[in-house]
């Protein structure tokens, strides 16, 4: 049986899209992550508790096939303060985030980086 449900994780991390946005900080990756440290045997991996097992399988198909958002349908895709889902995305990838990153940075420790010959690691041991 635990052939059966390592087949099902597979299958479930191979329709799980990769949001290239965000990288190192993708739900697609992480589950991919997760199965292969949870099925290191693969099919032969004994399984301690199978209905939790069970149970996480199932949880993790609702959350890809959005089955909370269709059971209930939002009447308006922004949020209060009108930020759109598209805007939200933007926001949340990594490029941007480390440009914000790069701005709360002090103009002083900004220089001092570009024109250091030793990294900032380095400086602030």
């Amino acid at each position: 049986m635990a052939a059966g449900r390592y087949r099902r994780f597979l299958r479930l991390c191979e329709e799980w899209p990769v949001e290239e946005t965000k990288r190192q900080r993708d739900l697609g990756t992480a589950l991919r992550q997760r199965v292969a440290q949870a099925f290191r045997e693969g099919e032969n991996t004994p399984i301690a508790d199978p209905e939790a097992c069970d149970q996480m399988y199932e949880s993790l198909v609702r959350i890809h096939t959005n089955f909370y958002k269709n059971k209930y349908p939002r009447l308006k895709d922004t949020t209060f303060t009108g930020v759109t889902v598209e805007d939200c995305r933007m926001i949340l990838a990594t490029d941007i985030l480390k440009q914000m990153e790069d701005m709360k940075k002090g103009t002083w420790r900004r220089l001092r980086e570009k024109f250091s010959a030793k990294k900032p690691e380095e400086d602030s041991k």
